[in-house]
């Protein structure tokens, strides 16, 4: 099977909450394009959005706005000597997600399940519901045939894993809310609950999945998730955006980077 190495795993950074915090009065402050160029500035490795039907926080004109900066971003960057910077795109299996996807054309396309009126993403996919399953088929297929890489949002039971790999995915991204949960009880709860994860990270790396993670990650628990084997990419939003609240954006960015680097991703 094949092995994904990481030298450290990549922080992208989701600036939903930027979004929230500028619709909540309406124009255009703060800017996202702005919070955005410090963050890639600081160190991240990209930007990830999940635009939402209802336009709660991205919007459609946010998305293609991300996507020139990003195109101008990348430009210059030789010249700057830093890898290139990613744009993930999450968003439910639909075909409203579809045709913003195509249009886009990020490097990552996260499908990930949604639920009517839920405030944020709470659980993974069950890939054994047939209607599901082809769903996921079909986009997939149209997805890959631009180019762009596919990861699922996933949960901890890895029975699942082989029809993750049947369907085509590239990846999947481990939803890490009950960790967090965990973790914030007390870190011995945390550890129990991180057994799990690094037997499903293992797990999907044995199938040749490479393997993300997200939800309610920050510069405390990430001290222990960091360690996770195979560990490719964190996408990290809320609790980031909150701790730059209180210490600055390049501060927090520098902080989540210091933790990363501890980890072995291997």
């Amino acid at each position: 099977m094949k092995s994904f190495f990481f030298p450290m795993t990549q922080l992208s950074v989701n600036v939903n909450k930027i979004a929230t915090l500028r619709n909540s009065r309406g124009g255009s402050i703060p800017s996202v394009i702005q919070i955005s160029e410090i963050i890639l500035n600081a160190g991240a490795y990209g930007i990830t959005i999940h635009p939402r039907e209802d336009e709660r926080h991205i919007t459609k004109q946010d998305v293609f706005e991300i996507q020139k900066f990003l195109e101008s971003y990348n430009e210059n960057l030789p010249k700057k000597g830093f890898p290139k910077k990613e744009f993930n795109i999450e968003g439910e299996p639909s075909e409203r997600f579809l045709d913003l996807v195509l249009a886009a054309k990020p490097d990552q396309a996260t499908l990930v399940p949604v639920k009517p009126g839920e405030i944020t993403s709470d659980h993974g996919f069950n890939l054994q519901e047939e209607t599901v399953f082809q769903t996921l088929k079909s986009m997939i297929q149209k997805i890959h045939a631009q180019g762009i890489r596919v990861s699922l949002f996933m949960e901890t039971n890895f029975e699942q894993y082989p029809l993750v790999k049947k369907l085509g995915a590239d990846r999947i991204e481990l939803y890490t809310g009950p960790f967090a949960y965990a973790y914030d009880q007390s870190k011995e709860a945390g550890e129990i609950s991180f057994k799990s994860y690094k037997t499903a990270a293992i797990e999907a790396n044995k199938l040749g999945l490479g393997v993300n993670a997200g939800h309610d990650l920050d510069t405390n628990n990430l001290q222990l998730f960091a360690k996770l084997p195979h560990l490719a990419e964190v996408s990290i939003g809320h609790r980031l955006v909150s701790q730059s609240l209180l210490v600055g954006m390049e501060t927090t960015i520098r902080d989540y980077l210091k933790v990363l680097s501890q980890g072995n991703g291997v």
